[in-house]
């Protein structure tokens, strides 16, 4: 009796643990590329699938920095030598158009002031000649003769004065003669750079290139890019991009190209762009680096999810859902990738749909029957 009871015990376990053994996948492969799963199989389930899209256009990007506008920028020159008696800014200062930067003691501004005033009562003399000159011609006393000469003289004296004149505007003094030049900047921003001390003694035939200020308006600045060789094609001037930076996190700002270089850098073999940045913002400064996003017409190709794409060796496959539980393997070309996308440039149809979840287990499927 007991060990019939003892068989029993033994059978029924057997049957237990056959009972939560899971039943082995069923399915069969054709071509070595191919699994076929039975209708109803529970395999199925746990294999998703999504059609892809084609590729309508394509972003290039350019590594870049951002610079001054110099059809905004102002270098600022001694226009007479002279000793710098006051400096009122300092580099980063905001200031406004016609702002003195820096007083000069200038001698030469002082004779210019001087031949100004002697041109002034030269002219005021000559008219008085002339008026009494043309009341002796009245009276038949004076000759025509000298009337003429006279009348000369006048027009002379005019010339003279308005050109002294004109030329002591340009400093912005035309009523004292105090020797003093105050340096102006004719447009409000930024003062970029000074190159100027106090006491500091100025030659304009020495300071070659370098300015005694640069001002710049900070609210208009150029962008310039580094642009392959193989991408020259797709920029040209008037087109618009979107430039992303540090400073402005997620956000992004417009842009339009406005020139192209002619030559191709040496060192780097790529063509320098230069272009203006659309938008003011106070979080955007000059040197910055900068990304710029141009989007062009694709010349062709399908978007994939990235995760339907997997290595193997060094070829890249996908899992094509051919419906009624067929799943074949295809080897493609891949592009570039673009925002979680994978641009496949050869081995698919517009019609087909990629596995996104399960590709691993039918790899594994196919691999069990090689």
């Amino acid at each position: 009796m007991k060990r019939l009871a003892l068989l029993l015990a033994v059978a029924v376990l057997a049957a237990c643990g056959e009972k939560e053994k899971e039943p082995a996948p069923q399915f069969t492969v054709e071509q070595h590329s191919i699994v076929i799963f039975p209708a109803g199989s529970p395999q199925i389930a746990s294999i998703t699938s999504a059609p892809i899209e084609p590729r309508r256009d394509m972003a290039l990007r350019f590594n870049g920095r951002l610079v001054w506008n110099e059809d905004r920028t102002v270098r600022v020159f001694a226009p007479f030598a002279g000793r710098v008696t006051s400096i009122a800014v300092r580099p980063g200062d905001r200031i406004k158009a016609a702002q003195t930067l820096a007083v000069l003691a200038a001698p030469e501004l002082g004779v210019a002031q001087a031949e100004a005033r002697r041109a002034e009562q030269d002219y005021s003399l000559a008219q008085k000649n002339l008026a009494r000159v043309q009341e002796l011609f009245s009276a038949g006393v004076a000759p025509a003769k000298d009337l003429q000469a006279v009348q000369a003289d006048v027009a002379r004296t005019k010339a003279d004065r308005e050109r002294t004149l004109a030329k002591l505007r340009l400093y912005g003094k035309t009523d004292t003669v105090d020797q003093t030049l105050a340096l102006k900047s004719p447009i409000a921003g930024v003062v970029v750079e000074r190159n100027l001390n106090p006491g500091q003694e100025i030659r304009p035939d020495n300071q070659g290139d370098k300015a005694l200020f640069v001002v710049s308006d900070p609210t208009r600045l150029w962008f310039l890019l580094d642009v392959a060789e193989k991408d020259i094609a797709l920029v040209k001037p008037g087109t618009d991009l979107s430039l992303a930076t540090t400073s402005l996190g997620d956000q992004r700002v417009k842009g339009r190209i406005l020139h192209v270089a002619d030559v191709v850098d040496p060192q780097t073999r790529s063509v320098k762009v230069r272009g203006t940045v659309e938008a003011s913002d106070e979080r955007l400064k000059a040197e910055m680096y900068i990304v710029a996003e141009l989007r062009v017409p694709a010349p062709g190709g399908y978007l994939v999810p990235a995760r339907a794409v997997y290595l193997r060796g060094e070829q890249h496959y996908v899992f094509v859902d051919e419906g009624n539980g067929r799943f074949a393997r295809r080897a493609i070309r891949p592009g570039p990738l673009v925002d979680g996308y994978q641009v496949v440039l050869m081995g698919l149809a517009a019609t087909d749909k990629v596995v996104l979840d399960g590709s691993l287990l039918l790899e594994r499927l196919l691999a069990s029957k090689d």
